[in-house]
């Protein structure tokens, strides 16, 4: 039976994760053990352009409550970390790590010349280029290229997603996206596949690379999933799809596979309307998987070892709009969550809401000195080689 491009190019969901699949992926049929002290980096991505204002909240601060009449949160209500600042109120669990000095906050990050747009703004963080960079490959598909050429024992890097983000995709290699282990476990067994996979003879050469990347794909499915059961969770994580994604994500940091980066999204924060009931919604759900995954890690005194990191695109402008929402703006604040942070709490000062640009906050920390730290002081990697030039590099971790 001989498969031609058109039929290929259909076969639907397990195609297109076996495109991501990279060259790489081989490795799993050699079980490594994870070497003690293995650093683990989490990415979670706040798709849509997270409200920073709202998130971390400048509680004294007068230019924010008559900016936001109706959508600013009463100090009261906010939970108090500092004189200056206090969390959603849906962030318990965060106001907790910041306790125990396991959260540190980053304000003001951002980039040179800011756009507003979704797609390109994203664009311009998952590849880590400047605002007049049109750039094809993604920071952490970079960091593959660089940490796994040649070598014989090379790193790799997971996106808990059905679609691969430009982030993970490189010039040689390229991250695999899943939803999770059993799924493209399931799929990678099903008669259909298999016999795709039997039926090529080399007669269309255009197509040998899917054929590879399939063939590939149904080499590894078994040994993810199998890898993924190795270590099942005790922990009770919410049924939501982040709470799901995080458990899938903490099965594999336990296992044998030498995973050094995770990547999953968690959105839409785009509130142009109905702001407040959006974000709850939202951080109550980071909220309650973070605290899950974070004492699933404790429990099994991998903690230490492992570093989450969040961004969003970009944030939104100081002032409310008129449909009790705001709309696109331009720096941000993120978090870094983990038991080996080496500072702690606010890490640099709040935004200055006496000095905007045309209504939106104005960065002071280049989002690539960010990028630049966690992979030189945490994954011990090239960094300049991997973005292009050399950045600063902070000491939080």
């Amino acid at each position: 039976m001989l498969f031609k491009r058109k039929e290929f190019l259909q076969i639907g969901s397990l195609a297109s994760a076996s495109l991501m699949m990279p060259k790489f992926l081989k490795a799993f049929e050699k079980k490594a053990v994870v070497p003690p002290g293995n650093k683990v980096m989490v990415v979670l991505q706040f798709s849509g352009g997270n409200d920073g204002l709202n998130t971390v909240i400048p509680i004294r601060n007068d230019i924010y409550y008559k900016s936001r009449p109706k959508l600013g949160i009463q100090k009261q209500q906010a939970l108090q970390i500092t004189d200056e600042a206090g969390l959603n109120p849906a962030l318990p669990f965060f106001k907790d790590l910041f306790d125990e000095g396991s959260l540190g906050i980053m304000n003001n990050v951002g980039y040179p010349n800011p756009d507003h747009s979704h797609f390109r703004s994203m664009d311009i963080w998952q590849s880590a280029s400047d605002s007049n960079q049109y750039v094809t490959s993604g920071w952490l598909g970079r960091y593959l290229d660089a940490q796994c050429d040649g070598c014989g024992k090379p790193t790799q890097a997971l996106e808990i997603d059905d679609v691969l983000s430009l982030a993970l995709k490189g010039e040689n290699l390229k991250g695999l996206a899943l939803r999770d282990p059993k799924q493209l476990y399931n799929s990678s067994n099903e008669r259909y596949f298999k016999e795709i996979n039997a039926s090529h003879d080399h007669q269309e050469a255009a197509v040998d690379y899917l054929y590879k990347t399939l063939s590939e794909t149904l080499e590894s499915a078994d040994y993810i999933y199998a890898q993924s059961r190795r270590h099942p969770s005790s922990q009770m994580y919410p049924s939501t799809q982040l709470g799901k994604n995080l458990k899938t994500i903490c099965s594999l940091i336990l296992s044998d596979i030498n995973t050094k980066v995770y990547y999953v999204s968690l959105g839409s924060f785009d509130t142009h309307v109905n702001q407040e009931n959006q974000q709850k919604r939202l951080f109550t759900e980071l909220n309650d998987a973070v605290s899950a995954f974070v004492k699933d890690l404790k429990s099994n005194n991998r903690f230490e070892d492992v570093a989450i990191m969040t961004f969003s695109e970009f944030g939104r402008r100081v002032a409310q709009n008129a449909s009790g929402g705001t709309d696109h703006g331009t720096a941000n604040n993120m978090f870094f969550i983990g038991g080996g942070l080496k500072q702690k709490g606010l890490l640099n000062p709040m935004c200055d809401l006496n000095d905007l640009n045309e209504g939106d906050l104005k960065f002071t920390v280049d989002f690539k000195s960010v990028y630049a730290t966690m992979l030189h002081n945490w994954l011990a990697a090239d960094d300049e080689k991997i973005l292009g030039k050399k950045y600063e590099i902070m000491s939080f971790v």
